[in-house]
């Protein structure tokens, strides 16, 4: 039988174990959950028509979107739905902290695999873009 010490002292340990296998980085510089500081560039051209609407049906709308319910979705939350602009704007920064990447974060917890996931040049235009569009949204 294991005295109460040892089992207080393999209880700590596992928690340590666990904080830091969660940490919000890895080995490669990605991390998860975190804003990604993206900004708008002065003459950014990038657009729903001419990026967002893409990179959503590529990369997210098999899960988040509003014509699909129940296990269609893949646990994806409802109200999180990117087969339309207001949709996504809701959500803008749940979708910046999952899948975008910028100057303070490279975000990769969306999309899960075995889904294609996005190059980090494709997370970063999504961090730029999100930017821009929520910019011009509280205008």
């Amino acid at each position: 039988m294991k005295t109460l010490p040892t089992l207080l002292a393999a209880t700590a340990l596992l928690c340590a174990c666990a904080l830091g296998c969660s940490s919000d980085s890895d080995d490669h510089g990605e991390s998860n959950g975190i804003a990604t500081g993206s900004s708008c560039p002065p003459g950014s051209d990038l657009t729903y028509d001419s990026f967002g609407r893409e990179f959503m049906t590529s990369y997210c709308t098999q899960c988040h979107s509003s014509t699909l319910s129940g296990a269609a979705r893949h646990d994806a939350p409802l109200g999180h739905d990117f087969d339309t602009l207001e949709g996504i704007l809701l959500v803008a920064e749940h979708i910046d902290e999952n899948a975008a990447a910028g100057p303070a974060a490279i975000n990769t917890l969306m999309p899960p695999s075995p889904q294609p996931a996005p190059s980090e040049a494709e997370r970063r235009q999504l961090g730029e873009w999100l930017a821009c569009e929520t910019a011009g949204s509280s205008d």
